[in-house]
């Protein structure tokens, strides 16, 4: 310690007052004291340390008028002994005794207040003389965790949602939760200070989202399929047919000569993402009634047997 510059550890000039250096070491010790670093981790506990037994050196010195004017003569200040001039090697910083320091004489001293213990007071602190810990802040609440489930339209759209929660015993709340566009099954919506409060913050509702089956549509991605039942003459000679979307109704044309299974991609009518849109797939079945009258039988016969003559499986190969 003999070569560090107590003044610059106490933050004050050569020329300052003992007044002035004592409300220094006063601000030092309340920001460096190892009681008020207690709850940090080690490393910046043994700094804090460090830095409050450097402190309180330099006010041991600079406090004491005698020892002062020796630290003022020069480099020769505390060279005999090699290491603290004014205690015991290795002494305890933080007590009394030999080498030590006593907190309270440095603070005001004695019973009648003024001592570190006020200082801690003040800050919100209590406890004994070297001071208690400050008093930890109210809990935060605990979160709450439920699942909904959502209909299909409202995971393509988005939308609102009511969720019923139970937060005690004697009252049940309706949260309107919002929906986003195009959600997926399993994604959690958080919604922040809607969990439980145990008189500091409340915690958060985290939901977990499942969507509900469509009796028409599917999902894959952000692509929206449909199997969609045509007759027989709409494949044969094409037509217009009526196709409810998420994004209204349109009108989809079957081209003349469609087989079944064909798929028909209309773009950007699919799940409607901030960033990109997906595509409405529409495949074509030819729907053939389960009692067929025996006259359309007969007629069915005659187009089978023209048909045949376009050879529809020549392609098939192994």
């Amino acid at each position: 310690m003999a070569d560090e510059d107590y003044y610059k550890i106490l933050g004050v000039s050569k020329d300052a007052s003992a007044d002035e250096i004592q409300k220094a070491y006063r601000k030092l010790a309340r920001k460096f004291h190892p009681d008020l670093h207690a709850d940090k981790e080690e490393k910046d506990r043994e700094k804090a340390k460090q830095q409050f037994q450097k402190v309180q050196q330099a006010y041991d010195v600079l406090s004491d008028e005698k020892k002062r004017q020796m630290y003022d003569m020069g480099p020769s200040f505390g060279q005999a002994g090699g290491g603290n001039p004014f205690g015991g090697a290795g002494g305890n910083p933080f007590g009394g005794g030999a080498g030590g320091i006593d907190l309270s004489q440095m603070f005001g001293g004695g019973g009648g207040g003024g001592g570190f213990e006020d200082i801690l007071r003040q800050m919100g602190g209590g406890g004994g003389p070297m001071g208690g810990r400050q008093q930890a802040p109210p809990r935060r609440g605990s979160d709450i965790e439920k699942e909904i489930t959502i209909p299909f339209a409202t995971s393509v759209v988005g939308g609102q949602h009511q969720v019923s929660l139970q937060r005690t015993k004697s009252k049940v709340d309706k949260i309107d939760v919002k929906i986003p566009a195009g959600i997926e099954s399993g994604k959690k919506i958080r919604l922040r200070g809607q969990g439980q409060s145990s008189g500091g913050s409340a915690g958060d509702l985290l939901i977990t989202v499942k969507i509900a089956p469509h009796p028409n549509y599917a999902r894959k991605g952000l692509n929206l399929q449909i199997s969609i039942p045509i007759t027989l003459r709409e494949a044969a000679e094409g037509a217009t047919i009526d196709l409810p979307t998420p994004h209204g109704t349109v009108a989809l044309k079957v081209p003349a000569g469609t087989s079944s299974g064909k798929s028909l991609r209309l773009k950007g009518m699919g799940v409607k993402a901030p960033s990109k849109s997906g595509d409405l797939i529409a495949t074509l079945q030819i729907a053939i009634p389960k009692e067929i009258p025996t006259s359309d039988t007969e007629k069915l016969s005659e187009l089978s047997e023209a048909w045949e003559q376009c050879a529809v499986r020549s392609e098939l190969t192994w």
